[in-house]
């Protein structure tokens, strides 16, 4: 570890993909100085959205989930410290303080802290063979128990649940209980969660919507199954919570850095907080989105536009450097995008989820490929994609560029969304 001295370091908390794009865009950018990245967990940076596919289906393992090999930090003097905790930030002083004692004096503070399961809170939750998914050791641990032939219950019909069930029905009996009236509400419309829902009945998983969970039952300390708010009894050797993420935001809160927003720390729209010299990115920010409105995105596209333009920021470059939210086109300003993959069933979602008064499909549900278009008075406000990535592609550059089209448009197959979005640019 360098210096306890202030200088012109650049101290990164957090080493998930918003810390390490922001550190890696510094040196692109020029930024000279030193630049610590810190990260809590004891193993090298590395992705987190195949942890709920490919590694757990054991078609990748920990090395191949390396955001960067060692000596990408090495040439680019970036000194990467892995289970280091910061204990207290000490902003009027530019420091923070680190776990086992010792502190870090810092020009710039980026913080990188991601966000933390929403957790389960009836009881039984505490039992042996109630998991969670968000680490890596968190994988590691759920892979070890799929090894053998499992009664699994997972708890939340979100993204991350329907992605492990998708993964998990092969080979055990899984059972998805989620609480809200149909599968991924808050993001999709109900077309696609009543396609996803019956394509994981073909799988032959058990989906039950609309119904919570009362207590997780158990034996000698080891769970056993679930009782559901109706009184049925789910059989569990195994049980997966999956009801969201919260921003991490404690170690900011401390330092009185978290100001109003019950959803992240506030930022511009450059990443600056409140506090001279201190920046937040990633799934524990809050930044003001289309429209102005503070948003906090769990998305890695979303924390790739962050990083850069906080980067950007601290190395003085003029402009945005890069388009944002990792779109691909420097003109477009920002658009949020997501990627769902379950089994056969590829979601991609363009725009936020807001809300909307018309919704047209184009393409066949029943064939598996269609798009479910947004409106919200007369424009498009949002697109949803399954296993249809050019109307995905073709959707952000139309929300990007607002790019007008009807809605018969958007629902007649022989129009040309391709076209549309660059001829009417």
């Amino acid at each position: 570890m360098g210096t306890a001295t202030q200088g012109s370091r650049v101290v990164v908390v957090g080493a998930g993909q918003a810390g390490v794009e922001t550190a890696a865009c510094l040196r692109d950018y020029g930024y000279v100085g030193p630049i610590t990245l810190l990260g809590e967990e004891p193993t090298a940076p590395y992705q987190r959205p195949p942890l709920s596919k490919d590694f757990l289906s054991r078609r990748v393992d920990a090395d191949g989930l390396e955001l960067r090999s060692a000596d990408f930090y090495a040439d680019r003097g970036i000194e990467l410290a892995t289970g280091r905790r910061v204990d207290a930030i000490l902003p009027a002083e530019r420091r923070v303080l680190l776990d086992g004692g010792g502190g870090l004096g810092y020009r710039h503070l980026v913080l990188a802290t991601g966000a933390r399961n929403r957790p389960l809170t009836v009881p039984g939750a505490d039992l042996d063979g109630v998991c969670y998914l968000r680490t890596l050791a968190e994988a590691v641990a759920l892979r070890e128990w799929l090894t053998r032939p499992r009664e699994l219950v997972v708890v939340g019909g979100g993204f991350i649940g329907l992605e492990l069930a998708a993964v998990a029905a092969a080979g055990h009996r899984v059972t998805v209980v989620e609480a809200a009236p149909r599968c991924m509400a808050r993001v999709v419309t109900p077309v696609v969660s009543d396609h996803a829902e019956a394509a994981h009945r073909r799988r032959g998983v058990e989906v039950l919507t609309g119904t919570g969970v009362r207590r997780i039952l158990g034996t000698a300390g080891r769970v056993r199954g679930v009782e559901l708010a109706g009184g049925r009894t789910v059989p569990a050797d195994v049980v997966v919570v999956g009801i969201g993420a919260v921003a991490a935001t404690g170690l900011a809160a401390e330092a009185g850095l978290v100001e109003g927003c019950a959803k992240g720390i506030i930022t511009d729209e450059h990443g600056r907080t409140s506090a001279p010299g201190v920046f937040a990115v990633g799934d524990c920010a809050a930044q003001p989105g289309p429209g102005g409105a503070l948003i906090r995105l769990e998305s890695v596209p979303g924390a790739i536009g962050q990083a850069k333009r906080a980067a950007a920021a601290i190395a003085g470059v003029r402009g945005t450097p890069y388009g944002e939210h990792g779109m691909e086109d420097e003109r477009a300003p920002a658009v949020p995008w997501f990627w769902s993959h379950q089994g056969e069933l590829r979601l991609q979602i363009a725009g936020l989820p807001e809300a909307y008064d018309r919704a047209v499909v184009r393409g066949d549900p029943a064939a598996g490929r269609f798009s479910v278009f947004r409106f919200s008075a007369g424009e498009l406000a949002a697109v949803e994609s399954v296993n249809r990535p050019v109307d995905h592609m073709a959707a952000r550059k139309l929300l990007a560029r607002s790019i007008p089209i009807t809605p018969e448009e958007a629902a007649e197959l022989t129009f040309d969304l391709k076209s549309a979005a660059t001829a009417r640019a």
